[in-house]
């Protein structure tokens, strides 16, 4: 298994105690980023890691789904 090193980057609260962590680092030299929730400050099974690329198309996604939300309002 490759190393893995990742840094924080942003949270999101949800309570006091469940929170998502976004991270972003290298593995097995790949760039790649980590979005999962933490329970007491424990990483938990749900979550996900991809690489750049990857991350680049969920974002799209996201905006493109977000902005036809607030359009409908």
């Amino acid at each position: 298994m490759g190393s893995l090193s990742l840094e924080t980057k942003g949270q999101i609260v949800r309570d006091s105690t469940n929170e998502i962590l976004v991270k972003t680092g290298k593995y097995w030299d790949i760039d790649v980023i980590d979005i999962r929730w933490f329970n007491n400050d424990k990483p938990t099974k749900k979550g996900i890691r991809m690489n750049i690329e990857e991350a680049k198309l969920l974002l799209q996604i996201l905006r493109r789904e977000l902005d036809e939300k607030e359009n409908e309002n």
